[in-house]
């Protein structure tokens, strides 16, 4: 039930979309979100970018298997304000701490946040990542505090 309606969300967002865009409606933030290193699932990822352009972000989608550097030099080349990651694989969550690494090497000013279903809080504080989303929902409410 969810991805279906995930992808009725995802229908009416590409009719939506343009006609914001045209009506001067400004995103309240601008977000770029991929799964880690080595990790090709990405529905929860689809489902977190799908709510967070629902809820007025403006996202760039990087889609699977982004390395640490392709994070720094997306989140460079665009502006953004928020950079996501999500694993579902243990084995790829080093990745994540290799990325946050990586764009606060790069001196960033985006903060980042992580999810998917190995992760926790702990991890987030351990690997110095802004924030952590248990679900998409609590994404998008992570989201807006972090762009407050």
């Amino acid at each position: 039930e969810v991805l279906i309606a995930a992808r009725a969300m995802k229908s009416a967002m590409e009719i939506l979309e343009p006609e914001l865009v045209k009506a001067g409606v400004k995103p309240i933030g601008k977000f770029l979100i991929g799964t880690t290193q080595g990790d090709l699932h990405d529905i929860g990822k689809n489902l977190v970018a799908m709510m967070l352009k629902g809820a007025g972000f403006e996202v760039i989608d990087l889609g699977v298997d982004i390395s640490p550097e392709k994070f720094v030099e997306q989140t460079k080349a665009t502006g953004i304000q928020l950079v996501g990651m999500s694993a579902l694989l243990t084995t790829t969550m080093p990745a994540m701490e290799k990325t946050v690494k990586a764009l606060k090497n790069a001196g960033v000013s985006a903060k980042v946040m992580i999810g998917g279903a190995p992760v926790t809080q702990g991890y987030a504080d351990k690997i110095g990542a802004d924030g952590y989303a248990a679900d998409a929902a609590s994404a998008v409410d992570l989201a807006k505090n972090l762009v407050a």
